[in-house]
C-alpha cells in the first residue's frame, strides 16, 4: 500500500492540453474515484499514474517516490482494464499467474497466490477454464485476480464495469468495494458513471476539460456542490436548475413565480433543487405534469414550472394524466443558489 501524490500534472498533445495542472493527494489505503464526462482527462490521468502515458509537466509520486520517468513495471501498480485483456489461450489460473511467471516466481508460490486470489473472488471452480467459457462478470473477476496476485501498492481501475449489464454492474460494484475493504490497498478508479462514484468512493474527484472542478467525500459533493456542473453531475436524476433572480421577497423565476428560500443572496440567478427534495403539498407551487414514470417504490414526475422543465421524485403513487396540475414545495434547507456563472453563492 502507498500514498499517491499528483502535483500540477499536465499533459499536452501538441497544442491540445488534455490535463491542465491537476493536483490530487491520495492517502494510503484510500479509494478515490475520478469521474467526469468523456474527454475530461480522467483516463489520461490514470494512464499517466500507470506509466502508459508520459507526463508533460508536474510530478507524480507513488509511496513518496517520484515515478515520472519509471517504466510501468517498476511502479508497483496493477491495472484492471475495461476490456479485461485476458489471454484467450490460457486458463484462468494461467492468466492470473502469468505476471508472476514472467518475474521468475517459483511455481509453488504462484499457485499459492492464485489460489488465495481465487478464494477471495469466488473463482476456485473456474481455474481450469478458458476466458471464452466465462461470463462477462467472471472475466472481470479474473482480471481483478490477476491484479491481486501481484500484491501491488496501488490498484488502478479503468472503467472496469462499462461492458457489463446493469444488474451485474451493481453486483460487481459491491464486490470491488468489499475487496477494497478486505485488502485495504490504495485504489484509483475511473468511471463516467456518477452512481458508481457515489457508492464506491472514499473521495470523488470531479473533472471537466482537463481540470478538477471539485473533490471531496461523496456526500460533501452531493450536499454542497461548488458549481452547477458538479451539482448536475452528482446525483441521479440530476439537480433541477431554475433560472431567475433574487429579490427582497425571495427568488423569482423568469416566469415571475416566487420560490421559497432561507437565503437571500442578491447575486443568485439560478435556483437548484434536487428531484428528491420536492414534496407534494396542496399549498405549494403549481406544476403541470408532462410525463409520469412509476418505478414501484417511487414515482418520477417530469413537469413544467412555468416555461421551465423540472423533475420530481415522490414516494407517493401518483396516477394523474399528463397535463394535470400538482402542487409541490421544495425542502428549503436543501435548496441551492448559484450566480449567473454557475458558482455557488449560499
Amino acid at each position: 500500500m502507498a500514498n499517491v501524490n499528483i502535483n500540477q500534472a499536465g499533459k499536452h498533445y501538441g497544442a491540445f492540453h488534455a490535463l491542465k495542472g491537476v493536483s490530487v493527494d491520495i492517502s494510503d489505503g484510500e479509494f478515490v474515484v475520478l469521474v467526469g464526462p468523456s474527454g475530461c482527462g480522467k483516463s489520461t490521468l490514470l494512464r499517466m499514474i500507470a506509466g502508459l502515458e508520459e507526463i508533460t509537466s508536474g510530478e507524480i509520486s507513488i509511496g513518496n517516490r517520484v515515478v515520472n520517468d519509471l517504466p510501468p513495471k517498476e511502479r508497483d501498480i496493477a491495472m484492471v482494464f475495461q476490456n479485461y485483456a485476458l489471454y484467450p489461450h490460457m486458463t484462468v489460473a494461467q492468466n492470473m499467474g502469468f505476471s508472476l511467471k514472467l518475474k521468475g516466481v517459483p511455481k509453488t508460490e504462484i499457485k499459492a497466490k492464485v489460489d488465495r486470489a481465487a478464494k477471495i473472488l469466488g473463482l476456485e471452480s473456474l481455474l481450469d477454464r478458458q476466458p471464452r467459457q466465462l461470463s462477462g462478470g467472471q472475466r472481470q473477476r479474473v482480471a481483478m485476480g490477476r491484479a491481486i496476485v501481484r500484491d501491488p501498492q496501488v490498484f488502478l481501475f479503468d472503467e472496469p464495469l462499462s461492458n457489463l449489464d446493469a444488474k451485474l454492474r451493481v453486483q460487481m460494484r459491491s464486490e470491488i468495494k468489499e475487496l477494497h475493504q478486505r485488502l485495504k490497498t490504495t485504489t484509483i478508479y475511473v468511471t463516467h458513471d456518477q452512481v458508481e462514484a457515489m457508492t464506491m468512493a472514499d473521495k470523488i474527484v470531479v473533472m471537466r476539460d482537463g481540470v478538477i472542478e471539485q473533490m471531496g467525500s461523496p456526500l460533501d459533493l452531493y450536499d454542497r456542490p461548488q458549481n452547477t456542473f458538479v451539482a448536475g453531475f452528482i446525483g441521479s436524476p440530476s439537480m433541477n436548475f431554475i433560472n431567475g433572480k433574487m429579490g427582497p421577497e425571495g427568488f423569482r423565476t423568469n416566469d415571475g413565480l416566487l420560490l421559497p428560500t432561507v437565503s437571500h443572496q442578491t447575486d443568485a440567478a439560478i435556483y437548484g433543487i434536487r428531484p428528491e427534495h420536492l414534496a407534494l403539498d396542496p399549498n405549494g407551487i403549481e406544476i403541470e405534469v408532462v410525463v409520469l414514470e412509476p418505478t414501484g417504490s417511487e414515482t418520477q414526475v417530469i413537469a413544467k414550472l412555468g416555461s421551465q422543465t423540472i423533475t420530481g421524485i415522490f414516494r407517493e403513487r401518483i396516477t394523474v394524466q399528463p397535463g394535470a396540475k400538482l402542487r409541490v414545495t421544495p425542502n428549503l434547507s436543501l435548496a441551492h443558489l448559484f450566480d449567473a456563472n454557475g458558482k455557488r453563492v449560499n
